[in-house]
């Protein structure tokens, strides 16, 4: 049925109908992102004045010949440029693993694990990655709600002895962290990408670090990172989420490209748990697939997180492995490219067995 799109709306695409092979079906599926996914139809939002006035799904081969759409349309579908960790290179066109490994004594789930044993904290990286994880995620200061801010010089001291071991053994090192002292200490051990909660607005000097630097950056939403990892909201206090941090993110990476940031480099986080009501977060991942529409890779941290003991019986951080595995298996079957695990061995092993069925999937009957 025709309609008509409203010139000064903005019009978002989602991509639904996900389809188990293109085999067959010319004309009528599009590629996620380059990768593993394919869908048949696109659900296209258009927003004025903060309301949704269309709603609409539109089979991949109908939509309209908007200058708008095609331009969203060719973003969902190009493929992610691969991303270079030292001598690492990092394809995008499936699910990779990022390992937790927390140098603090109060993160909700595994603080104080490897507080003061630097050796140990290494060896359980490089564990991490036999197990399966394509890059190692050091951070030396806790994000759960009310965790105090950690001086700079403690946070340095705490990461970069395990960064400087964990490089040495040729492992891809992230380095999770707010603070731009950190972030050039780190890179300077042999970090090869930033991690940072507050897409690099907390501090001042965080975005002239990673520009200096030329490395791959991690941009997560959170409410009001000035404020905070959960600016300063433990509730949700939005009108439409997804919308809403899709905006905040595809400004935010406007604003780090135009300041000389290789967008090929960036990667983007909606940030689940931050600042987000449970439905908020709920939104947030079964509607996930419309970041790709920003054109940059998703990376999905859901493990462990108050998500799954909310729907859990109020299971403990520790005893939520099932539900971080399913809310992985959902970021994987909505494209994002990077999971953000507690459990290394056995996501990979679920993306493994994910894999092997997409593979005969692909091969055909």
């Amino acid at each position: 049925m025709p309609f008509d799109l409203p010139a000064s709306a903005k019009l978002y695409l989602r991509p639904v109908q996900f389809a188990d092979t293109p085999i067959g079906r010319d004309g009528e599926a599009a590629r996620l992102a380059g990768g593993l996914i394919w869908f048949a139809a696109y659900e296209l939002i258009a927003v004025e004045g903060g309301k949704r006035v269309l709603q609409r799904t539109i089979p991949v081969a109908d939509l309209p010949d908007d200058p708008r759409l095609q331009a969203i349309a060719a973003r969902i579908s190009a493929p992610r440029a691969a991303l270079t960790l030292g001598e690492r290179v990092l394809r995008m066109d499936q699910p990779l693993v990022m390992g937790i490994l927390n140098m603090t004594p109060d993160s909700f789930s595994d603080g104080g694990a490897h507080v003061g044993n630097a050796e140990g904290a290494a060896a359980a990286g490089v564990d991490m990655g036999v197990a399966g994880a394509a890059i190692v995620d050091v951070g030396g200061e806790s994000t759960r709600p009310g965790a105090e801010t950690v001086w700079e010089g403690e946070e340095i001291k705490r990461v970069v002895p395990v960064v400087e071991r964990l490089a040495r053994s040729g492992a891809a090192v992230s380095i999770d962290t707010r603070k731009a002292g950190v972030m050039e200490a780190a890179l300077a051990a042999g970090a090869h990408i930033v991690n940072d909660v507050a897409a690099l607005l907390w501090d001042d000097r965080a975005l002239e670090v990673v520009v200096k630097a030329g490395c791959p950056v991690v941009l997560m939403h959170s409410p009001d990172p000035k404020k905070g990892a959960h600016g300063g909201v433990l509730g949700g206090t939005y009108s439409d989420v997804l919308i809403e941090t899709y905006d905040w993110l595809e400004r935010r990476v406007e604003a780090v490209v135009a300041a000389g940031v290789d967008r090929a480099k960036i990667v983007i986080d909606p940030g689940i748990g931050f600042g987000k009501s449970l439905s908020d977060n709920l939104a947030l991942l079964n509607g996930l697939a419309l970041f790709h529409g920003i054109g940059c890779p998703v990376l999905l941290g859901a493990s462990r997180k108050r998500i799954v003991g909310a729907l859990s019986n109020e299971a403990k951080a520790a005893d939520r492995l099932g539900g971080s595995l399913a809310l992985a298996l959902k970021g994987a079957e909505l494209g994002a490219q990077i999971l953000r695990v507690h459990d290394v061995f056995e996501t990979a092993q679920a993306l493994r067995v994910w894999r092997g069925m997409r593979d005969q999937a692909l091969v055909g009957r």
